[in-house]
């Protein structure tokens, strides 16, 4: 396979593995820390009214926190061990991809400072490079 080609593919793999993994995580914490009845997770305006009521615990903040962290994890983990070069910059693209998502995430939802502070600078970059040298950490960059 051409190397180009294998970094394309494991690049999704990486986003699509790691946000299965995300969302897997999500509904397991869901599971085991309900949302409050008032809330509808599928609703963002009902998530949003949820988090500014202070229905929600500090419990139910840092199950996305783990989530974010594990499912970029998982796919900045993949996409090093998958690829053909390039390993250290395709964890971080993994990284970055998925601190996109949690930025748009703490534009949308009003939650406290403390959880953005920490999701943004703790679940994806730092992780994506945890990912790279749980991967093997290859010396190239």
């Amino acid at each position: 396979m051409h190397p180009i080609l294998r970094n394309v593919l494991a690049v999704l793999v990486g986003i699509i593995v790691g946000g299965v993994f995300n969302m897997a995580l999500l509904s397991v914490g869901m599971s085991v820390f309900p949302l409050p009845e008032s809330v509808d997770i599928n609703n963002v305006v009902s998530m949003s009214e949820g988090m500014k009521s202070g229905a929600f615990e500090t419990k139910h903040y840092l199950v996305p926190f783990f989530a974010h962290a594990f499912g970029t994890l998982v796919g900045a983990f993949l996409t090093a061990k998958l690829c053909a070069h390039s390993h250290f910059i395709l964890a971080m693209v993994i990284g970055a991809w998925f601190l996109v998502g949690g930025t748009i995430m703490a534009w949308v939802l009003p939650s406290p400072i403390w959880l953005i502070i920490l999701d943004l600078s703790v679940a994806y970059l730092p992780m994506a490079w945890l990912g790279w040298k749980f991967a093997g950490a290859k010396k190239e960059v």
